[in-house]
């Protein structure tokens, strides 16, 4: 069972928890539900690295806002982790294990219902910011992209409608790819979350390849080990091309150029 964990203090996911938990039970601190389980915690969902200290679940989900200074309406989920210093909760050159089929079944849910949310891009970020030590899949489903929104109920109810949706369908399994290049939001990858056949593990953005090295992409790697494919912006990976290409030779992951 998946736990959906929302911060008290974040105005969107909070509102997004209250929507998901008023079918539900009460037990403690933890909101029970057939398909999932719920909880709000006093302290940021970014630095949230503490949950399995208390909380055992196969999988976590975090229900939060997104910021953005380009002000661009987006509603966005990704898979977190830190490919140098963790500015932003977590640990240093740490990835969380991501959760790409339930993240695929989630966008391509809220794709197919566009038409409630038509001011706003459909996307995927690249991988970032914490938590990023729990031994479990993670992941971010955010609205954005300022306090309007995030303060907006019936943007949280909608969005959330979706998430319940998706949590309580079953969710088809995919072949997993992770994905090297391209911008914070990677058109290409989301296009192929949408349309094409792949969910997508971790997603390695072009500023984030200066930092791969041999050890970064190891533990890469074994924090995505339902991975097959490897997907390349090839276009977006910048100078660090061959050296994205020597790593992956030295895997078994088949190589994808898009």
């Amino acid at each position: 069972m998946e736990l959906l964990v929302a911060y008290q203090d974040d105005p969107a996911g909070n509102n997004m928890a209250k929507f998901l938990s008023k079918n539900m039970k009460k037990e403690g601190d933890i909101f029970r539900g057939s398909n999932y389980d719920l909880i709000i915690i006093p302290t940021p969902a970014i630095s949230a690295d503490w949950l399995e200290e208390k909380y055992d679940y196969d999988g976590f989900v975090f229900l939060s806002k997104h910021a953005a200074e380009s002000g661009v309406l987006a509603l966005t989920c990704h898979s977190t982790g830190n490919f140098s210093e963790a500015k932003f909760g977590g640990n240093d050159r740490q990835v969380a294990i991501p959760h790409p089929n339930l993240q695929k079944a989630y966008l391509q849910e809220l794709f197919k219902n566009q038409s409630k949310f038509s001011e706003f891009q459909i996307t995927i970020e690249a991988t970032h910011h914490g938590p990023t030590g729990l031994t479990k899949p993670t992941i971010f489903i955010e609205i954005g992209t300022t306090e309007k929104q995030w303060n907006d109920v019936s943007l949280c109810n909608s969005v959330a409608s979706i998430v319940h949706k998706t949590m309580i369908s079953k969710i088809p399994e995919n072949p997993v790819a992770l994905c090297f290049g391209g911008t914070h939001y990677p058109t290409k990858f989301t296009n192929e979350l949408l349309e094409g056949k792949y969910a997508l593990g971790t997603v390695i953005p072009k500023h984030a390849l200066d930092e791969l090295d041999e050890s970064l992409f190891s533990h890469i790697i074994s924090q995505n080990n339902m991975a097959k494919f490897a997907l390349l912006d090839w276009a977006g990976l910048g100078s660090n091309k061959q050296k994205v290409l020597d790593f992956l030779n030295s895997t078994k992951l088949e190589v994808i150029k898009l």
